[in-house]
Formats: C-alpha cells, structure tokens, sequence
C-alpha cells in the first residue's frame, strides 16, 4: 500500500504567484517622463532653486521703491501737569498730527539701480533652467543605472544557470570516464565565480534603486525597460561645431555671466553718480491742537502746510567715490573675463559630450558585432565539446565572453541615451520636451 502524503503544495500555486508578481511589477512600472514629473515636485535641491528663482524675482521689484514716492503720517498726544507754589495746580495738553511725502525726480544712481533689478529677472531664469536641466539628467542616468545593474544581473543569472548545465555535464562525462576531473573543477570554480557576482550584481541593483528611490520620493520605482530592437537615432545637426554655436547662444551658464558684466556695469554707472546732484520734491502738512500752554489757559490750533524742492550737491567725500569707481571698474573686468572663461569652457564641454555621444553609438555598433560573433563562437564550442574536438573550459570561457558582450551592449546604449541629453545640456538646449522620444522607446 503506497502511503499518500498528508499535505501537497499545488504544482500550480508558483506559477501563479510569479504571474501575479509579473502584473504588479508591470503596472506599477513608470517611465522616464513620470519618474521626472515625480522628482520636480520631490527633489530637495530642485525645490530650492525655485525658492531661490522666487526670491530673486522679489529683489528684482525691490528695486523700483528708490524711484517711487514715499508718505509717512506721525502723531503725538502729549498731557501736562504743572504745579507752582502758591498757585494752584494746573494741566494742558498738546495733539499733533503731520503727514509727510517724497518724490525723487533726479536720482542717477536709484535709476542704475533700477535697470539692474530688471536683470535680475534674466539671472533668475537662468539659474531656474540650470536647475531644471541638471534634474533632467539627474533623473535619466540613475533611472537608466537602474535598467543597466537589472540587466547585468539577469546576464548573470543566465550565465549561472549555463554554467550550472555545463558543471553538471563535465560530472556526468567525468563519472562515465569520457572526461578527466580537471573538467568538473574548472566549472566548479568558474560556477562558484558566477555566484559571486550574482551577489554583488543583487546589491549594485538594490543601492541604484535606492538612489532612484529617494530621487522621485518613491518607495519602489520600477522603470521601464527599452523596446527590442533598441533603435538609436543619430546626432542633428551631425557638426559638431553647430552645436558649439547654439552652446555659446542658450547655455543659461553663459547667460548668467552675461548679466553678471551688464550688473557690474550698472555698478560702475552708479558710483558714477556719486558726483552728480539729487533733486527730490518733499511736501507736508502739520495740524497743532494745545489745550493750554505753561504761561496761558487759552486753547489754540495751529496748521501749517510745507511744498518744497530739496536740492543735494556732493562736493567733496574723501577720495571714496574715486575709489569706489576704480573698484568697480575692475570689478567688470573681472565680469568679462569670467565670461569669455566660461564661453571657453562651455565650448570645451561641449565638443567633449559631442564626441562622447558619437564614440557611443560606435561602441555599440562595434559590441552589436561582438554579440553576434560571442554567441556564434559559443555554439561553435558547444558543438566542439560533444564532439570531442574542445574541452570544457572553452565553453565556459565563451559563456561568459557572450554574457559579458550583453551586459557591455546594454550599458553602452543606456550610455548614449543619456550622453544625447548631457550633450543638449552641454549646448544649453535641453528642455523636459527631449525625454520624449526616449520615453517613446521604453516597453508600454
């Protein structure tokens, strides 16, 4: 009588709890652009250049107050006791009202500074797109170190499982007498190394996707992976020098040196205007009510109304207005070569992201070939092995020369996508339009 075991695990229970864990992980899979919506409303560092953008538009306005006019209201109540002996004790009191207004109508030096609260506007934009481009690439290379440590780690599952095959295969041939021992221990070693990296392929994924994590404000983001066949568009324009030019027109870097010298200039122009008069129109009306005074028991009201020009001619300050314009005059020397350094370095960054991008389209090209020739070369060996013409080792080694060439080819066209928006960076032109056609190259 054959004893039937009292609990059996249904055959079909990890099938459906792997098709379960597949549905999940592929609804709540995102792409690039919704990974980067997420992070522009969570990124720390994002945040606080819109705070900075808001409060340099707020300096910006500030400026105009020196030319606008100007009011104040005072009041004073004042009550007093006076007491002189024989005389009784006596009390009189004083209200005082005064309303006050001033309008600058010659003043050089509010009106430079005026002209340089408008750039400020221009600087704050520029650092506000600065910010928005470094987010852009922020989130594309750690969402695309994601995919890559992914992939890499399925290589190594799949090239453990191959050499798990070819370990098991070198025993059997070995307990049979058709293979020496060495066999069984070359795959032992190389099935023990694939372990190894097995374990450390499971970590670089888990720390990527922690970075990713804590990018987006997202407990487990879960990118989408790309369509097969990967289809890489080529560099427009394809002169490198174009993009040195749109480099030196939209790069915000540029852009904000730019305004820096026409800020510096704007300085000089008002230590400048430290020699030049000032003329502003005062007027204000008073109103005195005493009830009383020291020497009388009378009430009176007293108002007087005040309309004048007020004229200020600087004359001498002790050589600081001279010195104040040497400075600034240095100041915007300075202004101009940090611009024309910046223009240079842009223009350096930006032929090196052109190349950059270019050499990545050929390696890939080239490990494409590679791939093709590693799996061609694997089965050549497979086939050699049954045959008796290659040993064991040889199918190892191309095992893991094919899985190798796969993770590089993965890596190498995730490296392009990102070089192509590093480059934009570079030239100044990237905007969150450019995720677009990558994100019409992720799985649906």
């Amino acid at each position: 009588m054959t004893r039937q075991p009292f609990f059996r695990k249904p055959r079909l229970a990890p099938l459906l709890l792997a098709l379960g864990i597949s549905m999940s992980l592929s609804v709540r899979a995102q792409s690039l652009v919704d990974l980067y919506t997420a992070a522009r409303s969570y990124d720390a560092t994002f945040q606080s250049a819109k705070m900075q953008f808001d409060a340099t538009m707020a300096k910006a306005e500030q400026a105009q107050a020196a030319l606008l006019p100007t009011a104040g209201f005072n009041t004073t109540v004042s009550r007093t006791s006076q007491e002189v002996f024989p005389t009784p004790e006596r009390a009189y009191g004083t209200q005082s009202a005064t309303l006050s207004a001033s309008q600058p109508l010659y003043r050089p030096a509010s009106w430079a500074g005026y002209r340089q609260g408008k750039k400020q506007v221009d600087l704050a934009q520029a650092q506000i797109l600065v910010a928005e481009q470094d987010l852009i690439v922020r989130v594309s290379q750690a969402y695309f170190d994601v995919l890559a440590s992914a992939d890499s780690l399925t290589f190594v599952k799949t090239q453990k499982t191959a050499v798990a095959e070819q370990l098991a295969s070198a025993k059997r041939n070995f307990e049979v007498g058709t293979s020496t021992i060495t066999d069984s221990r070359e795959a032992q070693a190389k099935f023990d190394l694939v372990v190894a990296q097995e374990l450390a392929a499971e970590n670089d994924l888990r720390v990527k996707s922690i970075a990713l994590n804590q990018l987006v404000g997202q407990q487990n983001a879960a990118p989408k992976p790309l369509l097969a066949p990967v289809v890489l568009t080529a560099i427009s324009p394809a002169d490198v020098e174009q993009w040195v030019i749109q480099s030196q027109d939209n790069h915000p870097g540029i852009n904000q040196l730019a305004v820096a010298r026409e800020v510096a200039a704007l300085e000089t122009t008002k230590a400048q205007a430290g020699h030049l008069p000032t003329l502003d129109l005062n007027g204000s009306y008073s109103a005195v009510n005493n009830n009383g005074s020291s020497t009388g028991i009378g009430d009176g009201r007293v108002n007087v109304a005040t309309l004048g020009l007020s004229v200020n001619v600087p004359l001498f300050a002790g050589f600081s207005i001279q010195n104040r314009i040497k400075e600034t005059l240095a100041l915007e020397a300075k202004a101009q070569a940090d611009l024309e350094a910046t223009q240079r370095t842009v223009a350096q960054a930006t032929r090196t992201a052109y190349f950059g991008v270019q050499s990545g389209q050929a390696q890939v090209k080239a490990l494409e070939a590679a791939e093709s020739s590693s799996q061609s070369a694997l089965d050549a060996n497979k086939l050699g092995y049954q045959v008796g013409v290659r040993i064991n080792i040889d199918v190892l080694n191309s095992q893991s020369q094919l899985y190798d060439t796969k993770a590089k080819l993965a890596k190498a066209r995730y490296d392009v996508l990102v070089g192509g928006l590093k480059l934009r960076q570079a030239a100044g032109t990237l905007k969150a339009e450019d995720l677009q056609p990558i994100n019409a190259q992720l799985a649906k």
